[in-house]
């Protein structure tokens, strides 16, 4: 009889193999790619072959564990393809954790789709999937796919390790260009990664071996910001039936203003004329900007369109005015063109959405998921985004802020950096008057005013019912007041200053705890932060706040009827390199005393060594958050 369990697991794995495929069992992973991991890449190849300017293939092979369900994004089984590009490979296989085959689907098999969702108009792009639902964990995926395109604009780029949470045994990424024409490659963070190359005038290879998973920690950098990447970019390509050549953003903006926005601006008469109509008289060009801007919010609506060269070029400007719709690309070069015959100088401008990325500005070559406007300013960029009916004018909100585009100009392209939106800029003042009763309720009147991000963050509260926007305020904003009502509310979107004013009217049953004639209440009754970051014993990555803000609290307290206001808690005070905070406490009189709260956060990355002292003053000002008064009767 065998008494030992490793034996019975190898006699197992043995009896398997006759049948199977041992190489994919997941008892063979090394222990140490296991650590941290949801997924681990057993075996990743890419083989592009650019055959000419307008003639690549890419064949695929990805070997992936997934070992719980967290890992699954780390195993799509899709390959997109459109009028331009044709699946000639299409495969995958499901093997269980002792390489079993437990599924196999051929290209017939896939399902075939739009790639792009409901809320698109229309699309040539499309993806054949599988939508796997496993059974149990881990399991392994073996997906090969091949494609031959004539766009060689997009030559996919090598990223081996796909964020964190996934370890990698091994990738090889091999491009070859047997005619030699000419390209450029970028590489970024590879030096600290267990990474081969070998390169030449017409070949390219790198290859990646036991990479153990990176775990995200709290307040960290992007993976991007981290891992290893190799980007690479032919000097001529082709793009959806139009041929390009660019080595630098200059080149690449002059290439991309004559090849998908020249003549595409083109208005009709009647536009025209009420385009000259709304801004007749007027001299200043801001004015003139931002009376065209509304214009185009008012007669427009966002809806995607993904057609054109490669989903790059923009519904011609007249088109958008007869339907009155359009995706980013469409309305951002309608408003150009509405812009050009009020007299005002704008220009189409390319850029990543959403999570904050820079374009690469050492590295021209298609890059970007949106578009918005730049108007040139002396004193300060303008910048619109079109896709947006309520938008304020020149304000981005952290979609678009801070970040390195490419502004497409006639002459060329130009890097610039969208409007940033810095710490004390993203402002919060509350100002309230609480009257605390007997019977440990209390009433309130609260006007909240926010300003930069953080108007930001409630702009969108203008389009909620009443009944919405109350209990959002009960259940998102204030659900750590129980017993709240809302008696009454009133909200003011002022787009012209860029300001969101609350005025609200509260109540709150049962604050206070009473007890042998003892009156205890949490002074921090509409701001309260208790936010405190995960300890880590040993950090291991930079700590990065993404963003910054000020929040000012004014709120005067009076006490019940019956009694004694007598010692008020000290002025407590935080001030370190990631921030600061105060809170002052002021006696008017014998039943009134003022609260004073400020809180300064800062942007920044700041050295792992430092997290523990970031960790310490969040502590800090969680448990000043927490403070307590008591009051006793007279």
């Amino acid at each position: 009889m065998c008494k030992n369990p490793f034996s019975i697991l190898l006699l197992l794995l043995a009896f398997t193999c006759f049948s199977q495929k041992l190489e994919y069992s997941s008892f063979l992973i090394p222990a140490e790619l296991k650590e941290d991991a949801n997924a681990v890449v057993r075996n990743s190849v890419i083989e592009i072959a650019i055959e000419d300017v307008d003639k690549m293939t890419v064949s695929k092979r990805e070997v992936v564990t997934v070992l719980n369900k967290l890992g699954i994004s780390d195993a799509r089984i899709a390959e997109s393809y459109d009028n331009d590009t044709k699946i000639t490979k299409l495969s995958a296989v499901i093997y269980d954790a002792f390489g079993n085959q437990i599924k196999k689907y051929k290209e017939r098999d896939f399902l075939d789709v739009s790639a792009v969702d409901g809320g698109t108009l229309y699309s040539d792009s499309r993806v054949k999937y599988v939508d796997y639902t496993p059974i149990t964990y881990p399991y392994t995926l073996v997906f090969e796919s091949e494609y031959k395109t004539a766009t060689t604009g997009f030559i996919p780029w090598w990223f081996p390790v796909n964020g964190y949470y996934v370890s990698v045994e091994k990738s090889t990424y091999t491009l070859k260009n047997p005619k030699g024409i000419a390209w450029r490659k970028k590489e970024t963070h590879l030096t600290d990664f267990n990474i081969e190359k070998n390169d030449s005038e017409t070949d390219l290879t790198y290859v990646l071996k036991n990479q153990k998973a990176f775990e995200y920690e709290n307040s960290s950098l992007s993976s991007r910001d981290i891992l290893p990447l190799v980007k690479v970019a032919l000097n001529k390509f082709y793009l959806k039936g139009v041929y390009g050549e660019a080595t630098n953003w200059q080149e690449f903006g002059k290439w991309m203003h004559k090849s998908l926005l020249e003549g595409r601006d083109v208005i009709d008469d009647a536009t025209k004329f009420k385009v000259l109509n709304l801004v007749k008289g007027i001299t200043d060009f801001e004015e003139k900007a931002k009376i065209v801007y509304e214009f185009m919010q008012n007669k427009t609506r966002y809806i995607s369109v993904q057609v054109g060269i490669g989903g790059w070029e923009p519904i011609a400007a007249r088109q958008v005015d007869k339907v009155g719709y359009g995706d980013c690309k469409g309305l951002t070069n309608y408003t150009k063109a509405l812009l050009d015959i009020a007299g005002v100088t704008s220009y189409y401008t390319v850029v990543y959405a959403d999570k904050k990325r820079n374009l690469d500005k050492d590295f021209s070559s298609i890059q970007g998921n949106h578009v918005i406007l730049n108007i040139p300013n002396k004193e300060k960029d303008i910048w619109l985004e079109c896709t947006s009916q309520t938008m304020p004018f020149g304000f981005l909100g952290d979609f678009t802020d801070d970040r390195d585009v490419l502004v497409v100009m006639p002459e060329g392209g130009v890097i610039k950096r969208t409007t940033t939106y810095k710490n004390i800029e993203n402002f919060q003042k509350t100002d309230a008057t609480v009257q605390l009763k007997k019977d440990g309720s209390l009433t309130a009147t609260l006007k909240r005013v926010s300003k930069g991000l953080q108007y930001d963050d409630k702009q969108g509260l203008v389009s909620l019912t009443e009944e919405d926007l109350i209990k959002r305020y009960k259940s998102n904003v204030w659900s750590y007041n129980n017993n709240l009502e809302v008696n009454s509310v009133a909200i003011e979107n002022d787009k012209d200053k860029v300001v969101f004013t609350e005025d609200l009217s509260v109540s709150i049953k049962n604050y206070a705890a009473i007890n042998q004639g003892e009156y205890l209440f949490r002074v921090n009754i509409f701001n309260k932060i208790g936010y405190v970051p995960k300890r880590y014993r040993t950090r291991k990555l930079p700590l990065k706040i993404s963003q910054g803000y000020k929040d000012i609290d004014d709120l005067i307290i009076k006490i019940p009827d019956g009694y004694s206001l007598n010692n008020l808690p000290e002025t407590k005070e935080l001030s370190t390199d990631f921030g600061t905070y105060k809170i002052t406490f002021t006696k008017v009189d014998d039943t009134t005393f003022k609260y004073h709260k400020s809180i300064v956060i800062k942007e920044g990355v700041y050295p792992k060594e430092e997290y523990k002292l970031y960790r310490s003053f969040r502590r800090s000002i969680a448990k000043y958050e927490n403070l307590r008064i008591a009051i006793t009767k007279k």
